[in-house]
């Protein structure tokens, strides 16, 4: 029989990812004006997902090729907002929330302002608000679980495409 504490009760599907992304902690007297939104919004057309490519030298060059436009992607998009660079930080990331390692130590219950960009929007910054749920102290860093408050549905559906996108990438890359 099955160990109840190890059924996974999640609702979103989550990814280990790469992603620019910048926090900081909301202030009590915003708090109340927390709304998720979505900055130089221009999305990505919907894309039939090609057939698989036999061609081994064929795949790898479409792989670089990919990786590239995601890069430039990312890149016109923190200049078209005229921001500083956003830092890259490996996340785990789903529809519900994301962790990730911080050199900062958050308190639970902490309210956070996520801004991040994902490669699913071109010349778009999402802006989500998260509460602090878990925080777990490591050797040098805090690795801090996030849930996701007061998301609109089309912000989430971003973050749920970008999962599902991501998880294709890694099955397609484990196939070789």
């Amino acid at each position: 029989m099955a160990d109840i504490g190890k059924i996974n009760v999640r609702e979103y599907s989550r990814v280990d990812a790469v992603i620019p992304i910048e926090v900081r902690v909301v202030p009590p007297p915003e708090r109340q004006n927390m709304k998720c939104f979505i900055a130089g919004e221009t999305v990505l057309p919907d894309y039939q997902i090609p057939n698989e490519v036999n061609d081994p030298v064929l795949a790898e060059w479409l792989k670089m090729l990919n990786s590239k436009l995601d890069a430039i992607a990312n890149s016109l998009s923190v200049r078209n907002e005229k921001i500083p660079r956003i830092s890259q930080k490996k996340v785990n990331i789903s529809g519900g929330g994301l962790s990730f390692d911080s050199s900062e130590k958050y308190v639970i219950g902490d309210m956070l302002e996520i801004k991040m960009i994902l490669p699913v929007t071109l010349s778009s910054t999402l802006y989500v608000y998260g509460e602090v749920v878990d925080v777990r102290a490591r050797e040098d860093y805090f690795q801090t679980a996030v849930k996701f408050m007061t998301i609109d549905d089309d912000i989430r559906e971003q973050i749920v495409q970008f999962v599902f996108k991501a998880q294709r990438d890694i099955l397609r890359h484990k196939k070789g």
